[in-house]
């Protein structure tokens, strides 16, 4: 059983995915993660990446955020994250986007959305292939003075250089990675233009 832990909707079970695949954070682990960053949760704009069942981003809604866009590919895991969006209400402060990560970050800056908030929940094997800091670095997806913060299984050393770390908590088996944007985040055809944040996002 996961729930909300803290904020308006404090105390509202959660649905789970009927996946192996799918881990949701624990609460030791969110209430830790929530700890840190809970400064800067009023009004801001969220990116739930590889959401599962949604609960990090659901999270942040009920402590303060103005709007949560939730993204992953796997099916089960989207119609769980509406089913929880409904049990808290949150329909209006929430988007879903049904798609591989990095396609969804790329569709999303392209309607000039920025997040002063990024939740990164990959699979552990996934940061072995890939490296989904890189994409969000290079489409500029981070707000200036955002905050990224990565999940990761304390074995697995995600790559580096994207971003700044800013903090490392390790609670038990799990890693919380911190990440800043540096003074001038740089793509390959050089300086990423800091577009102005939209609010009005377009589900895929």
């Amino acid at each position: 059983m996961i729930r909300i832990i803290s904020g308006l909707t404090k105390g509202r079970r959660l649905k789970l995915v009927p996946s192996p695949s799918v881990r949701p954070m624990q609460d030791k682990v969110k209430g830790a993660l929530f700890n840190v960053i809970g400064g800067r949760l009023a009004g801001s704009v969220c990116l739930d990446g590889f959401a599962g069942t949604g609960s990090i981003g659901l999270e942040a809604l009920s402590r303060g955020a103005a709007k949560c866009v939730f993204v992953d590919e796997f099916y089960p895991a989207v119609k769980v994250i509406k089913e929880n969006i409904a049990k808290c209400g949150a329909e209006e402060k929430s988007v879903v986007v049904h798609r591989e990560f990095n396609r969804a970050v790329i569709d999303l800056s392209k309607q000039g959305v920025r997040f002063d908030l990024i939740f990164l929940d990959p699979p552990y094997r996934l940061l072995e292939e890939r490296n989904p800091l890189k994409v969000i670095r290079k489409r500029g997806l981070l707000a200036p003075g955002g905050l990224i913060v990565l999940r990761h299984y304390y074995r697995i050393k995600p790559k580096t250089g994207d971003f700044e770390v800013e903090r490392r908590v390790k609670l038990g088996d799990d890693v919380l990675v911190l990440y800043t944007a540096p003074p001038a985040v740089t793509g390959e055809a050089g300086a990423l233009p800091a577009a102005p944040r939209s609010r009005k996002i377009t589900p895929s």
